[in-house]
């Protein structure tokens, strides 16, 4: 079979003329041969494979610098490449996905952060709060940190060499919400500048490609406002039930998320703890943010992943259910993850919502 002039490779190829000689000009697609008079580019039928992959890679997004780069690389590192790409795009297609939900959600009904003052008949709560980070029963060192404070609530996994002080700076990162004041309607905007400073602070310290997650939340006095990337995780147990606050940001969610594993397949699944979304790595760093009621009544739970993947969900609900306390709560949750083996670190932050006291009534004047 002889050369193929660029009609006919254009229509072979699924590439346009114009897409060819683009190509062409970039050092991307060279043709075998142009004809010295008429300038015509004639391309050769074993072209073909080479014209229809980059096709390919432009449908999926992929720019021609890079497609360039992927072409130089035999099979195995081109697929790897690949790979990179897709779970890099995979992550900002749901950071964008989160980011909708929530314009959805606030647009919706009326902000919570927006509304006024609660007027005085209104009962004024506060949290009761405890925090235990633990080595496990395998690993040599603690990577976790839990912060509980009057306001602020953390839990951050830091994973790499390097992983205990990125974690440790994400939450320090964090700590001067609870003492800063800011307007209410800014909230949000609060939270996101604090991880933006978090994920400067985690690339200060970190090692080679040490990272990351947090999962904190910031008490208003009537709300809780979360902010979490990676795959430690809040809860809040209501009315007997407990309910999963945040999504995990991990390449096998995504894949549940997609149709594309059961809940059951992605619990023991080899990859389920590679990330997608943390601070300081490679990944993306949008966090996702959320504004949640609180009412009397309310615990809430932010762990890390050294629980979750080794304690079944019906038993945390257990301890929660039946804990007096947050500071028993949070020993029993860490005491259940060892006693199920205790393979990773594990830190639990928990928190009651009550209440406040009351003023306390005038003494009696004797008569």
């Amino acid at each position: 079979m002889g050369l193929l002039t660029i009609g006919a490779f254009a229509k072979a190829s699924r590439l346009s003329p114009k897409a060819l000689r683009l190509y062409d000009e970039l050092g991307l697609l060279t043709p075998a041969r142009v004809d010295p008079v008429t300038g015509y580019r004639l391309y050769a039928p074993e072209q073909l494979d080479e014209a229809r992959l980059v096709a390919w890679l432009r449908r999926l997004g992929m720019p021609l610098a890079r497609i360039q780069h992927v072409r130089a690389l035999d099979g195995a590192a081109a697929a790897q490449e690949i790979r990179a790409f897709w779970a890099r795009a995979e992550a900002e297609t749901a950071a964008r996905r989160d980011l909708a939900a929530f314009l959805i959600d606030h647009l919706s009904r009326k902000d919570p952060a927006m509304t006024p003052t609660p007027t005085p008949l209104a009962e004024p709560l506060e949290i009761r709060y405890a925090a235990l980070s633990d080595t496990g029963l395998v690993r040599e060192s603690n990577q976790d940190t839990a912060y509980a404070g009057a306001r602020l609530l953390a839990v951050a996994d830091g994973f790499g060499h390097g992983g205990a002080p990125a974690g440790a700076a994400a939450i320090d990162a964090l700590k001067h919400l609870e003492t800063d004041g800011f307007a209410a309607g800014s909230l949000l905007n609060a939270l996101e500048d604090a991880v933006e400073q978090a994920d400067i602070a985690v690339r200060r310290v970190r090692e080679d490609e040490a990272g990351t997650t947090l999962t904190a939340m910031l008490w208003t006095g009537s709300q809780l406002a979360l902010v979490h990337i990676g795959d430690s995780r809040a809860y809040v147990l209501r009315d007997d039930e407990l309910f999963q606050v945040t999504h995990d940001h991990t390449v096998v969610q995504s894949m549940v998320d997609e149709g594309r594993l059961s809940p059951e397949e992605a619990a023991s699944h080899p990859q389920r703890s590679l990330l997608i979304r943390a601070l300081g790595a490679d990944q993306a760093a949008t966090p996702d943010l959320r504004l949640h009621d609180a009412r009397p009544g309310d615990r809430y739970l932010l762990c890390s992943d050294g629980l979750t993947t080794v304690v079944p969900t019906d038993d945390i609900r257990q301890v929660i259910t039946t804990a007096d306390g947050p500071e028993r709560a949070v020993r029993d949750l860490v005491a259940l993850a060892n006693r199920s083996g205790g393979p990773d670190n594990v830190s639990c932050v928990v928190a009651d919502v009550v209440p406040a006291p009351g003023p306390k009534a005038p003494a009696a004047r004797a008569m």
